[in-house]
This record gives structure tokens, C-alpha cells and sequence, in this order.
């Protein structure tokens, strides 16, 4: 078995759907939350936390392990799956976004994006014959087109340049792909013009990839304007393929999307918040600094089933991270990543119910503010 997905069933109010990835490595079910492992590795944890955690594929990134230690070295150790000691399915991106957001002196042309090394300034050319070579030697089971992410604000004339250029390389993209047991998928860009994202889904779907995401998000942009594009692109994507949301992964934004039809989620949110001390509970985000910790019992959230809510309070947990300790991102990681995945169940099992807009009727009613500092409030996760 390659690649199939197949759509189980769909939501009667909103355009959610439930469904199942089938890969060499294994199944994912979808809705799916995909953790980062940026370098081969969710920050703190080990692949048997990750199973025990029940994720069913994770995320790494094509930038940093062409970097270091290149494809070739992972490819003569037997591929990513290998290397990084993981049998269930992965994910690599082509390192676009990661050129976009840290690499240096990168130029964009035809022929692809000419950049440094963040880590020593060494130059580079990344073509899309390149990115899907270096992908196909990683292994993974699904594989992503080179595109440029649309830096934002980018006006309408830039944009369009922009997102022609992606279709270019999604072609070229398609022609160096050669290993039938990975999964290329096309890349939506388009920037916050609505009629711009319709050409390019349009471009993008007419090359027929078992897969579609979506690009260019989470930029600087609103969430009215990430709704608004979602909306406008969504429904032209292809019902019998997964859709894929990339790097967007607030709580409310896993919900949301949800109920727009995505399947796939990625976001380094949860583990990056987890070794800053910033903890997703079912009442809102608990800061674990904050001094009113400092001698609380409790666990982060009483509710929740995860090892660290199991066995540790409130006080422990901002110990250790008051002292640096490394078992505070690791037992904070944990949490954060248990959080996400059972949301993701969650949404998954209200699908399968039939009851998506009670959930998220309960899910806003729960999450919508906190009490802090003696009865002020904030807002969780509605951060325009």
C-alpha cells in the first residue's frame, strides 16, 4: 500500500469530514494534528512517547536535515524512518518556509531559490528537482512540492508573479518525482487575495496530486483573513483528496478548520509554548511562572489523562522550570502534545456523531475567557 485516503463519512451542518490515510507505515486518521520534528526529533521526547502519546505521523523538516546532516548520510543509514527510530508515517515539507522565515540572502528566480546556510553562510540553490530529490532520498511517506511562501503584506501584482511561479515549480515538481510509494502534494498559495488563491488552487489541482495543502498562512495575517481564504479555497480542492492546513495550529484554529473541510494540521505551537512555560488546558492557558503556582498541588489541569496531569502538581512543574531543568520541557511537552491530540480525537468523535457544532459550542463556552489577577480577564485564543 502507497497512498490512499478515503473519506468515512461527513458532518450534516458544517463541511467537516472524518477519513483515513493509508501509507506504507501505516494509517492516520483524520482529522490529524502532525507534531514537528524539526530535526528528526519532537523537541524532548523520544518516538515511543510519541506512540504512547498515540500520534500517528509527525512532521520533519526538509531545510534543516539538508543542512544537517544531509539526505545522503540519512539515505545510506536507511532513511528518515530509520535514522530517527520511527515506523509510523512522516511528513517532510520542501523547506520553502524555512527558506522564507530564517535563512539569509536568499534570491527567488527561475530556476529556484538561491540562499545561505543560517548555520554557517554557506550558498545553496534549491530547485524543485532538488527539493524532491533530497525528499525522495529522506523516505518519507508524504512529500511536498517546492513553492514560495508570499511574504505578507504583498500586493496583487506581486502575488501573482508569486503564485505562477509556485504552479511552475508544482510542475517541475511532479516531473522529477519518482518513487510511487511517497505521496507528492501540491501547494495552494495566493497571499489574502481571494480571487488569487482561486487561480492558484485551480493551477495546483489541475496537475491531479493525491494531495492538496494549503501555503502562505500564518504570516502576520487575521483570523478573519485566514477564515476568509480558507472559505474561498477549500471548496475548490477536490472532496476525494486530504487537504492540508500547513503550519496553523491554535486550538480554536484546529476546530475551525476542522469544520472547513482540512484534514491536516501541523504547528510548532504546542511544543514551543511547552518549553516557554505556556500550557493548553480545557479552561484556557495556564502560565506555569506565575507565582500563584509556586505551592499549588494540583495538576495543570484535573481533567486531563496525560502522564505529567498523572503524576506531577503545578508547583513541581514551575520549579523546574524556574530552574532551567530539562525535565520541565520534556514533562511540559508531554502535556501540550496530549492536549492537541486528544482535541483532534475529540473533533474526530463528534464527526463520527454527527455532533460537530455542540462541540464547538462546548469548546468556546469552556475556553472563550479565565479569571486572572483577581477576577480581570482575557481573551484565550481570539487574538485578532
Amino acid at each position: 500500500m502507497s497512498f490512499l485516503f478515503t473519506v468515512i463519512k461527513e458532518d450534516s451542518v458544517s463541511s467537516a469530514r472524518l477519513g483515513k490515510i493509508l501509507t506504507s507505515h501505516g494509517e492516520v486518521n483524520t482529522p490529524a494534528f502532525m507534531p514537528v520534528g524539526t530535526q528528526g526529533t519532537v523537541k524532548s521526547l523520544t518516538p515511543e512517547d510519541m506512540e504512547d502519546l498515540s500520534a500517528e505521523i509527525i512532521l520533519c523538516n526538509t531545510y534543516h536535515l539538508f543542512l544537517r546532516p544531509g539526505h545522503e548520510v540519512i539515505a545510506r543509514l536507511g532513511g528518515l524512518h530509520s535514522f530517527i527510530h520511527w515506523k509510523r508515517p512522516l511528513l517532510t515539507d520542501s523547506g520553502g518556509f524555512q527558506i522564507y522565515s530564517i535563512s539569509t540572502l536568499k534570491k527567488i528566480k527561475e530556476e529556484g531559490v538561491f540562499f545561505r546556510s543560517h548555520l554557517d553562510g554557506s550558498s545553496h540553490l534549491l530547485t524543485p528537482e532538488r527539493a524532491v530529490e533530497v525528499q525522495e532520498a529522506l523516505g518519507a511517506d508524504i512529500i511536498m512540492c517546492l513553492d514560495e511562501c508570499t511574504p505578507y503584506p504583498s500586493s496583487f501584482d506581486y502575488t501573482q508573479g508569486s503564485l505562477s511561479l509556485t504552479t511552475r515549480w508544482a510542475e517541475r515538481s511532479k516531473k522529477a518525482h519518482t518513487k510511487k510509494d511517497q505521496a507528492l502534494f501540491g501547494i495552494i498559495q495566493g497571499g489574502m487575495h481571494p480571487d488569487l488563491r482561486k487561480q492558484s488552487t485551480r493551477e495546483i489541482v489541475g496537475f491531479d496530486f493525491p494531495g492538496y495543502a494549503i501555503g502562505g498562512l500564518g504570516v502576520g495575517e487575521t483570523k478573519g483573513m485566514l477564515y476568509e481564504i480558507l472559505d474561498t479555497t477549500v471548496p475548490l480542492i477536490p472532496s476525494d483528496k486530504p487537504r492540508y492546513l500547513m503550519g496553523i495550529g491554535t486550538p480554536q484554529d484546529l476546530l475551525e478548520g476542522a469544520k472547513k473541510g482540512i484534514d491536516m494540521f501541523d504547528c510548532v505551537l504546542p511544543t514551543r509554548h511547552a518549553r516557554n512555560g505556556m500550557l493548553f488546558t480545557g479552561f484556557g492557558n495556564l502560565v506555569i511562572k506565575n507565582a500563584e503556582y509556586a505551592d499549588d498541588p494540583k495538576p495543570i489541569d484535573p481533567q486531563c489523562g496525560c502522564y505529567t496531569c498523572q503524576h506531577y502538581s503545578r508547583a513541581y512543574l514551575r520549579h523546574l522550570f524556574m530552574a532551567k531543568e530539562i525535565l520541565s520541557a520534556r514533562l511540559n511537552t508531554i502535556h501540550n502534545l496530549y492536549y492537541y491530540l486528544n482535541l483532534m480525537k475529540d473533533i474526530r468523535d463528534a464527526i463520527r456523531a454527527d455532533r460537530v457544532e455542540e462541540f464547538s459550542c462546548d469548546f468556546y463556552e469552556k475556553q472563550k475567557t479565565v479569571l486572572v489577577n483577581q477576577g480581570t480577564t482575557r481573551s484565550l485564543y481570539f487574538v485578532q
